[in-house]
């Protein structure tokens, strides 16, 4: 579901360090990504172009053009977008940068740990915290 994507890191292009903003190009079938959730950072998107599924804990909506949706950091609202259409969507993702987040992946075997913005290198656990 997670097939190739694209995912433009403006922020980084500005050289920004205390938010992300990432223009996501969703070809049809694609996921963002897998289910999760921040503990310290918020996360919001803003669909730009298509219609794209926004699947959480309590269900689905449908996003169109113009519509967003927002996760405040500690939220445990496992969330992502699906394009089950048959066009690209476009999709302004923006989230704060905090090197303490750390999450889950709540329909896998996987977490994510705290330093990605302070070199910690595959952060990726299986939920038991044995590394992959």
């Amino acid at each position: 579901p997670c097939i190739p994507r694209k995912s433009l890191r403006l922020s980084d292009a500005g050289a920004l360090t205390q938010f992300g903003v990432h223009l996501l190009h969703l070809p049809p079938g694609a996921w963002s990504s897998q289910r999760h959730w921040h503990s310290h950072e918020d996360e919001f998107a803003y669909v730009l172009e298509g219609e794209v599924i926004l699947v959480e804990d309590d269900g689905e909506t449908t996003l169109v053009p113009g519509d967003a949706a927002a996760w405040p950091a500690g939220s445990q609202n496992g969330h992502h977008l699906q394009n089950r259409s048959d066009r690209e969507a476009i999709i302004l993702v923006v989230g704060s940068r905090n090197d303490e987040d750390h999450g889950e992946y709540p329909d896998i075997d996987m977490i994510f740990t705290a330093g990605r913005y302070s070199g910690v290198k595959n952060g990726f656990r299986h939920k038991d915290g044995t590394p992959y």
